[in-house]
């Protein structure tokens, strides 16, 4: 995660997908396509995850490694590996 200290206040510049808080909207600002598996990368991509996109952390597992992750991609809801989505980095969405 990447912060920015401005007028004694604490802002969030950039955080992967997987650590983003539940409801918050933020939009996909890089996608290291290194980290995903060529097959994955392409149902992503299918799936509409792509820069600019608008995200939204939904849900997260139950279990130890809270695997899977549900997120809102514009309109529609997938689910994703918590290790797919940490190869996701997202940013303020200035649209809200």
């Amino acid at each position: 995660m990447k912060v920015d200290v401005n007028a004694n206040r604490l802002q969030i510049v950039t955080m992967q997908l997987d650590s983003l808080p539940l409801k918050q909207k933020m939009r996909i600002a890089s996608i290291d396509w290194s980290q995903i598996s060529e097959t994955e990368g392409k149902r992503l991509r299918a799936l509409g995850i792509e820069i600019g996109a608008s995200v939204e952390a939904l849900h997260r597992g139950i279990l130890f490694w809270r695997d899977p992750i549900a997120v809102r991609v514009g309109r529609m809801s997938i689910a994703m590996r918590s290790k797919t989505a940490a190869a996701i980095i997202c940013e303020a969405n200035d649209n809200g």
